[in-house]
Protein backbone atom coordinates (compact mmCIF):
# COMPACT_ATOMS: atom_id res chain seq x y z
CA UNK A 1 0.00 0.00 0.00
CA UNK A 2 1.32 3.44 -0.93
CA UNK A 3 2.41 5.49 2.07
CA UNK A 4 0.41 8.67 2.59
CA UNK A 5 2.44 11.89 2.53
CA UNK A 6 1.76 15.03 4.56
CA UNK A 7 3.55 18.36 4.74
CA UNK A 8 3.42 20.35 7.97
CA UNK A 9 4.08 24.09 7.97
CA UNK A 10 4.99 25.65 11.31
CA UNK A 11 7.92 26.79 13.41
CA UNK A 12 10.62 24.61 14.96
CA UNK A 13 11.49 25.10 18.62
CA UNK A 14 14.76 23.29 19.25
CA UNK A 15 13.75 22.72 22.88
CA UNK A 16 10.18 22.37 24.08
CA UNK A 17 7.27 20.18 23.09
CA UNK A 18 5.35 22.10 20.44
CA UNK A 19 5.01 22.80 16.71
CA UNK A 20 7.32 20.74 14.47
CA UNK A 21 9.00 19.20 17.53
CA UNK A 22 5.81 17.24 18.18
CA UNK A 23 4.13 17.23 14.75
CA UNK A 24 6.89 15.39 12.90
CA UNK A 25 7.33 12.44 15.33
CA UNK A 26 3.61 12.07 16.04
CA UNK A 27 2.56 11.88 12.40
CA UNK A 28 5.57 9.72 11.52
CA UNK A 29 4.58 7.25 14.23
CA UNK A 30 1.10 7.14 12.70
CA UNK A 31 2.68 5.83 9.49
CA UNK A 32 2.74 8.99 7.41
CA UNK A 33 5.64 10.28 5.36
CA UNK A 34 6.13 13.71 6.93
CA UNK A 35 7.65 16.62 5.03
CA UNK A 36 8.37 19.52 7.42
CA UNK A 37 8.35 23.14 6.28
CA UNK A 38 9.88 25.23 9.10
CA UNK A 39 8.65 28.82 9.15
CA UNK A 40 11.19 29.83 11.80
CA UNK A 41 13.76 28.28 14.13
CA UNK A 42 13.75 29.14 17.85
CA UNK A 43 16.13 27.96 20.55
CA UNK A 44 13.13 27.22 22.81
CA UNK A 45 9.43 27.89 22.70
CA UNK A 46 8.38 31.23 24.14
CA UNK A 47 6.23 30.12 27.11
CA UNK A 48 8.22 30.33 30.32
CA UNK A 49 11.58 30.96 28.69
CA UNK A 50 13.44 34.26 28.23
CA UNK A 51 16.18 35.40 25.86
CA UNK A 52 15.28 32.80 23.26
CA UNK A 53 16.72 33.05 19.78
CA UNK A 54 14.57 33.42 16.67
CA UNK A 55 15.34 33.18 12.98
CA UNK A 56 12.61 33.83 10.41
CA UNK A 57 12.76 31.42 7.46
CA UNK A 58 9.89 32.96 5.53
CA UNK A 59 12.06 33.99 2.59
CA UNK A 60 13.00 30.32 2.01
CA UNK A 61 9.48 28.93 1.79
CA UNK A 62 8.51 29.99 -1.77
CA UNK A 63 11.61 28.33 -3.23
CA UNK A 64 10.87 25.11 -1.32
CA UNK A 65 7.36 24.98 -2.77
CA UNK A 66 8.54 25.70 -6.31
CA UNK A 67 11.23 23.03 -6.08
CA UNK A 68 8.74 20.45 -4.83
CA UNK A 69 6.37 21.37 -7.64
CA UNK A 70 9.08 21.16 -10.31
CA UNK A 71 10.18 17.80 -8.92
CA UNK A 72 6.65 16.46 -9.43
CA UNK A 73 6.01 15.83 -5.74
CA UNK A 74 2.44 15.39 -4.58
CA UNK A 75 0.96 15.44 -1.10
CA UNK A 76 -2.08 13.81 0.43
CA UNK A 77 -2.42 16.49 3.08
CA UNK A 78 -1.00 19.55 4.80
CA UNK A 79 -1.28 20.63 8.42
CA UNK A 80 -0.44 24.20 9.43
CA UNK A 81 0.28 25.58 12.88
CA UNK A 82 1.91 28.74 14.24
CA UNK A 83 2.76 31.05 11.32
CA UNK A 84 3.60 34.32 13.03
CA UNK A 85 3.22 36.98 10.33
CA UNK A 86 0.65 38.09 7.77
CA UNK A 87 3.25 37.54 5.05
CA UNK A 88 3.55 33.91 6.11
CA UNK A 89 -0.22 33.51 5.82
CA UNK A 90 0.06 34.54 2.19
CA UNK A 91 2.93 32.12 1.62
CA UNK A 92 0.88 29.24 3.00
CA UNK A 93 -2.04 30.23 0.76
CA UNK A 94 0.39 29.93 -2.18
CA UNK A 95 1.27 26.40 -1.04
CA UNK A 96 -2.44 25.55 -1.04
CA UNK A 97 -2.74 26.80 -4.62
CA UNK A 98 0.36 24.96 -5.85
CA UNK A 99 -0.78 21.63 -4.40
CA UNK A 100 -4.59 21.70 -4.70
CA UNK A 101 -4.95 17.92 -4.40
CA UNK A 102 -4.01 17.78 -0.71
CA UNK A 103 -6.41 17.89 2.25
CA UNK A 104 -5.78 21.26 3.89
CA UNK A 105 -5.96 21.35 7.69
CA UNK A 106 -5.44 24.72 9.44
CA UNK A 107 -4.91 25.26 13.15
CA UNK A 108 -5.17 29.06 13.59
CA UNK A 109 -2.82 29.28 16.63
CA UNK A 110 -3.08 32.96 17.51
CA UNK A 111 -5.15 33.24 20.71
CA UNK A 112 -6.41 31.46 23.82
CA UNK A 113 -8.30 32.16 27.04
CA UNK A 114 -10.04 35.17 25.54
CA UNK A 115 -6.86 36.97 24.48
CA UNK A 116 -4.66 37.30 21.41
CA UNK A 117 -1.11 36.05 21.81
CA UNK A 118 1.23 39.04 22.42
CA UNK A 119 2.65 39.12 18.88
CA UNK A 120 -0.75 39.32 17.13
CA UNK A 121 -3.50 41.83 16.42
CA UNK A 122 -6.93 41.75 14.81
CA UNK A 123 -5.42 42.20 11.34
CA UNK A 124 -3.59 38.91 11.82
CA UNK A 125 -6.78 37.23 13.06
CA UNK A 126 -8.56 38.45 9.92
CA UNK A 127 -5.73 37.10 7.78
CA UNK A 128 -5.96 33.68 9.39
CA UNK A 129 -9.72 33.70 8.85
CA UNK A 130 -9.00 34.24 5.16
CA UNK A 131 -6.64 31.26 5.16
CA UNK A 132 -9.32 29.16 6.89
CA UNK A 133 -11.63 29.99 3.98
CA UNK A 134 -9.20 28.09 1.72
CA UNK A 135 -8.92 25.08 4.06
CA UNK A 136 -10.87 21.83 4.15
CA UNK A 137 -10.68 21.44 7.93
CA UNK A 138 -10.03 24.14 10.53
CA UNK A 139 -9.21 23.50 14.20
CA UNK A 140 -9.70 26.68 16.29
CA UNK A 141 -10.21 26.88 20.02
CA UNK A 142 -13.14 28.93 21.34
CA UNK A 143 -11.08 32.13 21.54
CA UNK A 144 -9.81 31.86 17.97
CA UNK A 145 -13.30 31.05 16.73
CA UNK A 146 -14.68 34.20 18.35
CA UNK A 147 -11.94 36.46 16.98
CA UNK A 148 -12.20 35.08 13.44
CA UNK A 149 -15.97 35.58 13.47
CA UNK A 150 -15.78 39.02 15.09
CA UNK A 151 -17.87 37.86 18.01
CA UNK A 152 -17.68 38.08 21.79
CA UNK A 153 -15.70 35.27 23.41
CA UNK A 154 -17.85 32.98 25.55
CA UNK A 155 -15.77 30.96 28.01
CA UNK A 156 -18.45 29.10 29.98
CA UNK A 157 -22.15 28.58 30.43
CA UNK A 158 -22.71 27.61 26.80
CA UNK A 159 -24.61 24.54 25.66
CA UNK A 160 -24.62 22.18 22.69
CA UNK A 161 -26.88 24.44 20.66
CA UNK A 162 -24.41 27.31 21.03
CA UNK A 163 -21.44 25.19 19.90
CA UNK A 164 -23.38 23.78 16.96
CA UNK A 165 -24.36 27.27 15.81
CA UNK A 166 -20.77 28.45 16.26
CA UNK A 167 -19.49 25.61 14.09
CA UNK A 168 -21.97 26.49 11.35
CA UNK A 169 -20.76 30.08 11.38
CA UNK A 170 -17.16 28.88 11.17
CA UNK A 171 -17.86 26.80 8.07
CA UNK A 172 -19.44 29.96 6.68
CA UNK A 173 -15.86 31.26 6.38
CA UNK A 174 -15.45 28.83 3.49
CA UNK A 175 -14.12 25.55 4.89
CA UNK A 176 -16.06 22.31 4.69
CA UNK A 177 -15.41 21.11 8.25
CA UNK A 178 -14.82 23.02 11.47
CA UNK A 179 -13.53 21.43 14.67
CA UNK A 180 -13.72 23.43 17.90
CA UNK A 181 -11.38 22.33 20.68
CA UNK A 182 -11.51 22.85 24.43
CA UNK A 183 -15.30 22.40 24.62
CA UNK A 184 -16.70 21.87 28.14
CA UNK A 185 -20.43 21.42 28.68
CA UNK A 186 -19.76 20.58 32.33
CA UNK A 187 -16.84 20.81 34.76
CA UNK A 188 -15.93 17.13 34.53
CA UNK A 189 -15.41 16.66 30.80
CA UNK A 190 -13.56 18.33 27.94
CA UNK A 191 -13.25 17.51 24.26
CA UNK A 192 -13.82 18.58 20.68
CA UNK A 193 -16.86 18.98 18.43
CA UNK A 194 -16.87 18.92 14.61
CA UNK A 195 -19.36 19.95 11.94
CA UNK A 196 -19.33 18.89 8.29
CA UNK A 197 -21.16 21.52 6.26
CA UNK A 198 -21.60 19.18 3.28
CA UNK A 199 -23.33 16.39 5.19
CA UNK A 200 -24.76 18.49 8.02
CA UNK A 201 -23.32 16.01 10.51
CA UNK A 202 -22.03 16.89 13.98
CA UNK A 203 -19.44 14.71 15.70
CA UNK A 204 -18.05 14.98 19.20
CA UNK A 205 -15.79 13.18 21.63
CA UNK A 206 -15.07 13.93 25.28
CA UNK A 207 -12.75 12.71 28.02
CA UNK A 208 -12.26 13.70 31.63
CA UNK A 209 -11.15 17.28 32.23
CA UNK A 210 -7.70 17.55 33.84
CA UNK A 211 -7.21 20.88 35.58
CA UNK A 212 -3.68 21.62 34.38
CA UNK A 213 -2.18 23.53 31.46
CA UNK A 214 0.80 22.40 29.37
CA UNK A 215 2.28 24.32 26.48
CA UNK A 216 1.89 22.52 23.15
CA UNK A 217 -1.11 20.29 23.85
CA UNK A 218 -3.00 22.00 21.02
CA UNK A 219 -0.20 21.04 18.65
CA UNK A 220 -0.31 17.46 19.94
CA UNK A 221 -4.06 17.32 19.32
CA UNK A 222 -3.92 18.82 15.83
CA UNK A 223 -1.01 16.58 14.80
CA UNK A 224 -2.93 13.44 15.80
CA UNK A 225 -6.16 14.73 14.24
CA UNK A 226 -4.50 15.70 10.96
CA UNK A 227 -2.66 12.39 10.79
CA UNK A 228 -5.87 10.45 11.29
CA UNK A 229 -7.74 12.50 8.67
CA UNK A 230 -5.03 12.07 6.03
CA UNK A 231 -4.95 8.34 6.78
CA UNK A 232 -8.63 8.24 5.82
CA UNK A 233 -10.18 7.84 9.25
CA UNK A 234 -13.74 9.03 9.80
CA UNK A 235 -14.15 12.24 11.79
CA UNK A 236 -15.54 10.24 14.69
CA UNK A 237 -12.42 8.07 14.77
CA UNK A 238 -10.11 11.05 14.20
CA UNK A 239 -11.60 12.95 17.16
CA UNK A 240 -11.38 9.88 19.38
CA UNK A 241 -7.76 9.23 18.44
CA UNK A 242 -6.72 12.87 18.92
CA UNK A 243 -8.57 13.50 22.18
CA UNK A 244 -7.50 10.19 23.73
CA UNK A 245 -3.87 10.75 22.75
CA UNK A 246 -3.82 14.31 24.11
CA UNK A 247 -5.37 13.29 27.43
CA UNK A 248 -3.03 10.30 27.72
CA UNK A 249 -0.02 12.60 27.15
CA UNK A 250 -1.20 14.96 29.89
CA UNK A 251 -1.79 12.11 32.33
CA UNK A 252 1.63 10.61 31.55
CA UNK A 253 3.28 13.93 32.42
CA UNK A 254 1.38 14.69 35.64
CA UNK A 255 3.69 12.67 37.96
CA UNK A 256 6.63 14.79 36.74
CA UNK A 257 4.83 18.09 36.20
CA UNK A 258 7.34 20.26 38.10
CA UNK A 259 10.33 19.05 36.11
CA UNK A 260 8.49 18.69 32.81
CA UNK A 261 6.50 21.94 32.90
CA UNK A 262 7.55 22.94 29.36
CA UNK A 263 5.46 20.27 27.58
CA UNK A 264 3.93 16.83 27.72
CA UNK A 265 5.71 13.50 27.46
CA UNK A 266 4.13 12.69 24.12
CA UNK A 267 6.86 10.15 23.34
CA UNK A 268 5.74 7.82 26.15
CA UNK A 269 2.27 7.57 24.62
CA UNK A 270 3.24 6.90 21.00
CA UNK A 271 2.76 3.10 21.30
CA UNK A 272 -0.87 3.62 22.31
CA UNK A 273 -1.36 6.07 19.44
CA UNK A 274 0.04 3.54 16.96
CA UNK A 275 -2.34 0.90 18.32
CA UNK A 276 -5.29 3.32 18.02
CA UNK A 277 -4.46 4.08 14.40
CA UNK A 278 -4.14 0.40 13.51
CA UNK A 279 -7.23 -0.63 15.46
Amino acid sequence: MKQKRIMTIQDLSCFGKCSLTVAHPIMSAMGLEVCPVPTAVLSTHTAGFTDWTFRDLGDDLPAIAEHWKSAGLTFDGVSTGYLGTEAMIGTVADYFQLFPEMVKIVDPVFADNGKLYPAFDMAYAKGVAGLCAKADVIVPNLTEAAFMLGEEYVSEGYDEAYIHALLKRLTGLGCRTAVVTGVRYDKAHQGAVAYDAKTGEYTQYFREHIDVSFHGTGDVFTSALAGAIVLGKSMADALRIAVDYTVDCIKATMPDVKEHWYGVKFEDCLPALIDAVRG
